[in-house]
């Protein structure tokens, strides 16, 4: 099926250069597409026209270089909607794939890195998550400071023994909700099977969702003038946003926090599972 498919590829990228001194690209996709479904119809076949796995992955991908407007014209076996659908169905099949890879998510953290852990925090009550983590740096073992507070609170002992009489990060959600914005990416697949990664700002209180932007590249300096945008656009609003909560990504950098700190917001990390 794979080879199959990488032959049509083959044939239609040799005819696409023959076609390639027309003005517009999609021009050249949309005489692609049509001789492609004539061959299809040109099969031996007893019912109607058969379209192999190849056959709707080469019509796909043909389909996305064309504009939005044309292709509602298009004399097409299927309807757009349809490929919308297989393109759907190769999402799934690929998030599907990888998950039964087992190779996703974070790695279990090794029983013996817990029993030390456990071990420093009962032999030496007064120490917090964070001096636990530093004292493993130094032993040389190599684990984050967020999975040495999830070991500890799984096992029942207070991660930070200082901050005993202080709120803990659930009250201090509840309490601060009016004032709490927090950020965060996800990705989204688009038609040619590249992957988009989208800015999203929830305010606590009333779970809007704002969308500060799209990116194939997420960069820092991108990030950054997401945060001047978001300031723009709360405008007067932004006077009782108080807290921004993030995670640790590499795209969130200082100049990020800078940005919040110049309109009175204080960024969290959210997980340090407490305001920093």
């Amino acid at each position: 099926m794979c080879l199959r498919f990488a032959f049509l590829v083959i044939t239609r990228v040799t005819t696409w250069l023959r076609l390639s001194r027309r003005e517009e690209a999609w021009q050249t996709a949309e005489i692609l597409i049509l001789r492609h479904q004539l061959s299809v119809l040109q099969r031996r076949q007893p019912l109607r026209p058969h379209l192999t796995w190849a056959d709707r992955a080469l019509l796909a991908a043909l389909l996305s270089v064309i504009p939005k407007a044309r292709r509602q014209g298009l004399r097409l076996l299927v309807t757009p909607d349809t490929i919308l659908r297989w393109h759907r169905d190769v999402v799934r099949r690929r998030w599907a794939a990888r998950s039964r890879r087992g190779r996703t998510g974070r790695p279990a953290t090794h029983r013996n890195v817990k029993a030390l852990v456990l071990r420093l925090a009962r032999e030496n009550p007064e120490w917090g998550y964070r001096r636990i983590h530093g004292e493993l740096a130094g032993l040389g073992v190599k684990v984050a400071a967020s999975t040495v507070w999830e070991i500890l609170k799984a096992s029942g002992i207070d991660p930070a023994p200082l901050r005993r009489t202080g709120p803990t990060w659930e009250r201090f959600l509840r309490s601060q909700a009016e004032v709490i914005l927090a950020c965060d990416f996800f990705t989204v697949d688009l038609l040619d099977g590249t992957q988009a990664y989208v800015l999203t700002v929830i305010e606590h209180a009333t779970r809007r969702i704002r969308i500060l932007g799209v990116t194939l590249h997420p960069t820092g300096g991108w990030t950054t003038q997401q945060a001047r945008n978001l300031l723009m656009d709360l405008g007067d609003q932004a006077h009782w946003v108080k807290f921004m909560i993030r995670d640790r990504g590499s795209n969130f950098t200082a100049a990020f926090d800078a940005v919040l700190a110049d309109a009175g917001i204080r960024t969290c990390c959210a997980t340090c599972r407490r305001p920093e």
